[in-house]
């Protein structure tokens, strides 16, 4: 295999023209590079960060067996690789100049790719997270459900659901500004939330779910402030936003969890996910150039 059987582009009409088949095969596992695809072609690319992303497609004699894509500055997200298909990646992309702070990739390709990125570049890779992709199954509601019930949220609840966002990224180790200028621009901005609300009305979790895209939608984020969990808010809201995209046609309803994290993981399963694959994103240290020298890949 060829480094020149990968093809790339900053078109993403034309990456989904000669790939979308092939990311459609499996939507479940591709749910990624599916969401992020439908995100730029329907909102636009300068408009959501997009502007400068490189999509990538290994293509031989027509068919394609693997993407990538990558927005500027920021890390590799690969569909599955071998060994060899990692090490003809980072071959490409060193020819190209790119230099990668990060990979995420199942887990076996995220290694490979590592492994791969660091015999060409000497960057060091280090593991910084490592999660479950659930996908759901029999869609079992907690029973009994806690006190309350599920409901859109409103524009009313604006300034409520962006102050979640910012204790889930925070929670999650995201470093990412929220507020009312900069929303449209985050990753958050495209999804449909649902609140749990006790039965006073006030909201006591959320779930968020991205846009249907060839039959699967992943649900993401789910998140419970600390001084309400225990008592089945995120089961329960979890349950209502996986039910709500069974109804309007989901094929596969997917989400992730840390794998360090034994509560959620049990949580989901309860509601009827099962883990069809581990994923993992390492990170790149590079040494300082010697004066004069250029690093490798960059």
């Amino acid at each position: 295999m060829r480094p020149d059987d990968w093809h790339l582009t900053e078109d993403v009409d034309d990456f989904l023209a000669r790939a979308g088949d092939f990311l459609r095969s499996r939507p479940a596992l591709h749910t990624m590079p599916l969401t992020v695809t439908e995100k730029l072609r329907t909102f636009g690319a300068a408009e959501h960060g997009g502007r400068g992303t490189v999509f990538g497609r290994l293509e031989r004699a027509g068919e394609v067996s693997a993407t990538f894509y990558r927005f500027p500055a920021r890390g590799l997200s690969v569909t599955s690789l071998t060994p060899e298909q990692a090490d003809t990646l980072a071959a490409h992309l060193v020819e190209r100049g790119h230099s990668l702070p990060s990979v995420s990739a199942d887990h076996r390709t995220a290694a490979a790719f590592a492994e791969a990125w660091q015999r060409r570049t000497g960057a060091t890779p280090t593991l910084r997270v490592r999660l479950h992709l659930y996908r759901l199954g029999t869609l079992t509601p907690p029973d009994p459900a806690p006190a309350g019930r599920g409901r859109p949220v409103e524009e009313r609840d604006h300034e409520h659901l962006m102050r979640w966002c910012r204790e889930f990224a925070a929670d999650v180790g995201e470093v990412v500004t929220i507020d009312a200028a900069s929303w449209p621009g985050t990753r958050f901005a495209e999804k449909r939330y649902t609140f749990w609300d006790a039965p006073d009305g006030t909201p006591v979790s959320m779930a968020g779910v991205n846009p249907m895209v060839a039959g699967q939608v992943r649900i993401d984020p789910v998140y419970t402030p600390v001084r309400l969990r225990g008592h089945g808010y995120a089961s329960a809201v979890t349950a209502e936003v996986s039910r709500a995209a069974l109804a309007a046609g989901a094929t596969d309803v997917v989400l992730f969890t840390d794998s360090a994290n034994p509560t959620s993981n049990a949580l989901y399963r309860r509601v009827g996910f099962l883990p069809i694959t581990d994923w993992a994103a390492y990170d790149f240290a590079y040494a300082e150039p010697e004066t004069g020298a250029e690093r490798p890949g960059a």
